[in-house]
């Protein structure tokens, strides 16, 4: 603003064209800051998947024959034995994925700090037009 406290017409409309290509500027850098950070939860949530399917691989493989052998002795049935060991390790698998799942959910990923930051400035605009 210029010093004098008197401006043209035209003075206050390249004023408000100038701030609001700074202000598009600006919210343009926040949505693209909030993506490349929702991009980075949606690899998380893709490294928990994989690291559910390792991990249920991992188990079934290495740990099911024994903990089915050793079961079996306690319950004294190698085959109700094998069904608490499976069961157990499908359920560890899918509580996994459920959270993987969870963390890659659309919701997650939209960007909110954005819209909340365009609406807010969408009123500043507005007061100060109406004012």
């Amino acid at each position: 603003m210029s010093g004098n406290g008197h401006q043209t017409i035209q003075g206050l409309v390249v004023e408000a064209i100038r701030e609001s290509g700074d202000l598009a500027q600006k919210e343009f850098a926040l949505f693209r800051t909030e993506l490349s950070n929702n991009i980075r939860t949606l690899f998380m949530g893709l490294a928990m998947i994989v690291v559910a399917a390792i991990f249920a691989i991992a188990a079934i493989t290495l740990f099911t024959a024994s903990l089915v052998k050793w079961l079996a002795t306690i319950v004294g049935s190698e085959a109700l034995a094998a069904l608490i060991v499976g069961g157990t390790m499908a359920v560890i698998a899918i509580g996994l994925g459920l959270y993987g799942r969870h963390v890659m959910s659309a919701s997650t990923l939209a960007p909110r700090r954005t819209v909340r930051s365009i609406k807010r400035d969408a009123e500043v605009l507005s007061e100060r037009v109406a004012g």
